[in-house]
């Protein structure tokens, strides 16, 4: 028996289960319709929320760059690898978001594991909810933290756990995600900051799906609730809504110059590129421009939610633009997912362990890049595959 078997065995495994992912390709730019696999398909399963993936101000600003600065960053940030781009972002993000201070990494994964062990270390607690983000848990996992969850979106919880752990512990930290990626709910922000405030708890919100979203002009979850400097360090990503790649560290100065000195992600892993960067600039003027794009994005999803709901599906809980149709069980997930792309709409089932077991769906991601005709078709597609497969 070889010693790689059980791998093969655990594939078959999750196949049998209706687990197993299967990936398609994607052969032309991002935008509200794709070709799959080499057929034309409705896209609704990027996170591009705005549209800006393919947009022609940062894909000419990515190309300015490359001409100027070249493809590659050559070093980490801390020796050879900070460009006048990077410092230019930074600023700009910092202004945006109305803090002290941002700094930037490869992506909002990275941030993640940047941030959470700089803050936290073996003689510490985090109080982390109960959903929170793959980085995340990785990030708290890395500090060597004592790891304690408080049930999601549940701030008596959260108070409940600070109140018997907390006193063991040298220093504390709460972290929760702003928008919960696989639901489309929003953290209870005001009423956590309450609890931080009154435990002198140190308190990080990952923004990722917020940033672009939620607040004026997409400004996140703290502008959204009117929160600025309360929140002691916001962690974003500038992949989803702002079109690019890379992810952000925001909020006051002493802890964004504690992460040049600590953060590994910044001292041992290669610099965003100056494509990256340059586009995500553009994407901060197009933002700080205009609102029209994030008003066009929530319009659209408040108006395929609700034709959804009229049509009898269940969407859950969500307050966002993702919007999951809850199935129940991974192999129908699955079926539902294929047959919708043979009618033309690329929606990828997600089942355990991204969601629990009994919590497959098919997660669609509306973006302002799709026109009223192209939600229309969307939702004709959903309700001939729910009659068809007896979920309507």
């Amino acid at each position: 028996m070889s010693k790689i078997d059980w791998i093969q065995n655990e594939i078959d495994n999750l196949k049998s289960q209706g687990l197993y992912n299967n990936i398609r390709t994607i052969d032309s730019p991002q935008g509200a319709w794709l070709t799959v696999d080499g057929k034309k398909a409705l896209n609704f399963c990027s996170n591009n929320y705005l549209g800006l993936a393919n947009h022609p101000a940062l894909v000419a600003a990515a190309k300015k760059a490359t001409d100027e600065m070249g493809v590659g960053p050559g070093a980490v940030r801390s020796i050879a690898g900070t460009i006048n781009l990077h410092v230019e972002l930074e600023r700009r993000l910092a202004q945006f978001k109305g803090v002290e201070a941002a700094l930037t990494f490869q992506s909002g994964f990275n941030a993640n594991l940047a941030t959470i062990p700089v803050l936290v270390g073996k003689e510490d607690v985090i109080f982390s909810d109960r959903l929170n983000h793959a980085s995340i848990i990785d990030g708290c996992r890395l500090s060597g933290a004592k790891i304690i969850a408080y049930e999601h979106n549940d701030v008596k919880s959260l108070e409940e756990q600070i109140q018997t752990h907390a006193k063991n512990y040298r220093r504390a930290l709460i972290v929760t995600d702003g928008v919960f990626s696989m639901d489309g709910d929003i953290a209870p922000l005001p009423a956590i900051c309450e609890v931080a405030q009154k435990h002198n708890i140190l308190l990080m919100v990952d923004d990722a799906h917020g940033e672009g979203v939620l607040g004026k002009g997409g400004r996140g979850i703290v502008d959204h609730f009117g929160l600025h400097g309360k929140v002691d360090v916001e962690v974003g990503t500038m992949s989803k809504a702002f079109g690019v790649m890379g992810g952000i560290v925001a909020g006051k100065a002493v802890v964004v110059e504690w992460l040049r000195q600590r953060g590994r992600p910044f001292l041992f892993s290669s610099a965003m590129t100056a494509a990256d960067t340059a586009a995500c600039l553009a994407a901060v003027d197009l933002l700080e421009d205009s609102t029209q794009l994030v008003d066009k994005l929530w319009a659209n999803a408040k108006y395929f939610k609700a034709e959804m709901k009229r049509l009898g599906f269940d969407t859950g809980v969500s307050e966002t633009p993702i919007t999951p149709v809850m199935l129940g069980e991974a192999a129908l997930a699955q079926q539902f997912s294929r047959e919708l792309f043979d009618a033309g709409v690329f929606a990828m089932s997600i089942g355990y362990p991204t969601v629990p077991q009994g919590k497959a769906r098919i997660r669609v991601m509306i973006s302002a890049a799709h026109s009223q005709d192209d939600l229309n078709q969307g939702l004709e597609a959903f309700a001939n595959v729910g009659k068809k497969l007896g979920v309507v």
